[in-house]
């Protein structure tokens, strides 16, 4: 298939900051980019040069959508079967509707990651209650229930300690479809971020290491802090996920580091990441580019970096509290930069923006991330 060449518009399903920062990626391209979503003035439509405001089940909308684009991507993976259907009816769209049938669902990802042999928690199916005590009885406790889907930053999760926990925790989930994971003893958590080319290619960005606070993300660090042999690994197994889904376009792969240095798959995002936002300032070809590389059949670029190591901290909509943060104050620090995405209301865990720095060290670069975002927070 013929690549799609610059001044062609590529049209982007969500609105957040992922579609915006893929846009601005795009368009310094020579890309147009249309996104599409229920929300009005979205950080995406603020860069965009078209913004579709519709329901994602009103078909005739996104097949108006599809017929104005040489390609459809996607910024989150929860989009509706019919709705993918619908966009392929008129245009390519990339990655497949398979990768996002397979990545919406914890079940169907967790059953084809066994299938395809690469390592996962011990996992439980749950369809009712009778389910739940079965999971516990074989994995024993403590134990997660996690809703099958539209679960993100900790939401539609409960930790079962006791099993006279569980009935409590599936009425917190609201007696939905589930899945029930054994909770891995880790010593850390990485992610890597891997591009996959229309050709087959992969270029990846190494082992990435995060730390969350209250199920959110907070500090990604680059090159993760781990062995080489387990960073080589952790890039073994996000490569290996990415050809058995057959992507075309952008996959994070997120896992858990035990302490014996082996890892096993958390979750998989078939787009760009939060954990990748270090890579727009530290790396030759950022993840949103690889993205919009990948979708229009363009050689995947370099990812090569341009200091020895980075981090990212994100900007929740706490540092609001006492009023707008002071921002000069974090870009008067050598090597940092500021990426704020547009959004009208802060709120308490809604991300708002993400600081990231280069430096010569992990260690170093983490704290400078922590100072930059702790001097901007009015006392």
């Amino acid at each position: 298939m013929a690549a799609i060449l610059p001044g062609s518009t590529i049209g982007v399903l969500g609105s957040g900051q992922l579609g915006r920062m893929f846009t601005i990626a795009a368009r310094r391209l020579g890309y147009r980019v249309h996104t599409f979503s229920p929300d009005e003035d979205s950080p995406t439509g603020q860069v965009a040069d078209h913004e579709v405001t519709a329901s994602y089940d009103d078909l005739a909308a996104v097949a108006a959508f599809a017929r104005d684009v040489a390609a459809v991507t996607f910024e989150f993976e929860n989009v509706p079967s019919r709705t993918v259907d619908t966009l392929g009816a008129d245009t390519i769209v990339r990655p497949s509707g398979r990768v996002l049938h397979v990545a919406q669902h914890r079940v169907r990802e967790k059953q084809f990651l066994a299938q395809a042999g690469i390592p996962v928690a011990p996992f439980a199916v749950v369809h009712d209650a009778a389910d739940l005590q079965a999971g516990l009885t074989r994995l024993g406790v403590p134990a997660i229930l996690k809703t099958a889907s539209f679960g993100y930053d900790g939401k539609g999760q409960a930790r079962i300690a006791d099993p006279g926990d569980a009935a409590a925790a599936w009425e917190g989930i609201g007696c939905q479809p589930a899945v029930l994971e054994g909770v891995v003893d880790f010593a850390c958590e990485v992610s890597v971020v891997v591009a996959r080319g229309q050709d087959g290619a992969l270029a990846d960005y190494g082992a990435i290491e995060n730390s969350h606070r209250n199920h959110i993300l907070d500090v990604s660090v680059w090159p993760a802090r781990v062995p080489g042999p387990t960073a080589a690994q952790a890039v073994a197994v996000a490569r290996a996920a990415c050809e058995a889904l057959d992507v075309v376009g952008v996959l994070c792969v997120e896992m858990f580091v035990t302490a014996a240095g082996e890892v096993i798959v958390n979750e998989l995002a078939p787009r760009p990441h939060n954990s990748g936002h270090l890579t727009i300032d530290a790396h030759v070809t950022c993840q949103f580019e690889q993205q919009l590389r990948a979708v229009c059949g363009l050689p995947l670029g370099s990812t090569t970096a341009h200091a020895p190591a980075a981090a990212m901290a994100n900007l929740l909509g706490d540092a609001w509290a006492r009023g707008e943060p002071d921002w000069a104050a974090a870009l008067a620090i050598p090597g940092v930069k500021l990426h704020l995405y547009g959004k009208a209301a802060a709120r308490p865990g809604r991300k708002m923006g993400h600081i990231s720095a280069t430096a010569a060290t992990p260690d170093a670069a983490e704290a400078l991330v922590r100072h930059a975002r702790q001097v901007i927070v009015r006392q």
